[in-house]
């Protein structure tokens, strides 16, 4: 009779221990952000790492195998994950987290995008209609997406919806108190101007009051040509700048080269949770960002 009861709670336990959502996450900083709030209840898939461009990923049968499994869709949207993911989406077969169903999640739906174009003109490179994607880098729009996304965790498990809003306000209690922290520790990098390889810090040097004065891009998504960073070199002359900032998914080559003849130190900055061995979360995320800025200017 005990091995029959031990074999049962072999069998059972798993099921039992099994989290009541699956999660999407397009990104890491989505991913660790559903974790943040949904604790034990969730289960999540990330489809991309820190040293991948988000923009430019293969819809792999693994990515289509987990979606199909999913139960939610979180994605930053503002077309950054444009080239593949309603790919994954109709590929997958799941209706549950097709566009606009409950099961889709998007972040940018719920911030105040920066960078909105005027004119749609694709001369200009790779724009978004919407607006500039990368809003994890501004820590106000970190808290608003989580707010949202306790909501909608709560919609689709209603069972479990009070412990979402309690993981949320925990995590907003110490993202609140981490912000005044990172204020603080800033203060320095204020004013200070920095090129950067691309439009991936907007909202960073925003947050931050750094300006940008620079980008490595001819134009948004367009590899660094020789003759514009020729012609970047030479307007440092007029506009100095102190850094110049890449992700860790950039290449390096460009930055190198500005670095070589300018002085300029290269800043490589995590960019998402993982993009350096001491961005493991999205508070370390921010505290090696910020470590690693002024470093830079000291």
């Amino acid at each position: 009779m005990k091995k029959i009861l031990l074999l049962c709670l072999l069998v059972v336990a798993p099921l039992l221990a099994r989290a009541d959502l699956r999660v999407f996450a397009t990104v890491p900083e989505w991913g660790a952000l559903v974790k943040e709030i949904g604790g034990p209840h969730v289960s999540v898939y990330t489809a991309t790492h820190a040293l991948q461009d988000p923009h430019r990923i293969e819809a792999r049968p693994s990515l289509l195998a987990q979606a199909r499994r999913a139960d939610l869709l979180v994605a930053t949207g503002a077309d950054l994950e444009a080239g593949w993911l309603p790919l994954v989406q109709r590929d997958s077969g799941n209706a549950a987290i097709q566009s606009g169903r409950p099961g889709y999640f998007e972040a940018a739906a719920v911030v105040r995008l920066r960078d909105v174009p005027a004119v749609l003109d694709r001369a200009q490179g790779d724009i978004h209609a919407a607006g500039n994607p990368h809003l994890h880098l501004d820590p106000y729009n970190v808290l608003k997406v989580g707010e949202a996304l306790a909501a909608r965790l709560g919609e689709l498990d209603p069972a479990q919806a009070a412990d979402y809003q309690a993981g949320f306000r925990a995590f907003a209690e110490r993202w609140q108190a981490a912000i005044g922290r990172w204020e603080k520790l800033a203060a320095p990098l204020r004013g200070v101007p920095v090129l950067v390889h691309h439009q991936s810090f907007v909202y960073l040097t925003h947050w931050l009051g750094m300006r940008e004065v620079g980008m490595l891009e001819p134009k948004p998504g367009i590899e660094p040509t020789s003759g514009h960073l020729t012609a970047l070199l030479a307007r440092l002359q007029a506009q100095p700048a102190r850094m110049v900032l890449v992700a860790a998914y950039n290449r390096d080559g460009p930055s190198q080269w500005i670095a070589s003849r300018s002085g300029l130190p290269v800043v490589l900055l995590p960019y998402t949770v993982g993009g350096t061995p001491a961005a493991g979360d999205l508070f370390a995320l921010y505290d090696d960002t910020l470590q690693r800025l002024l470093r830079a200017l000291r």
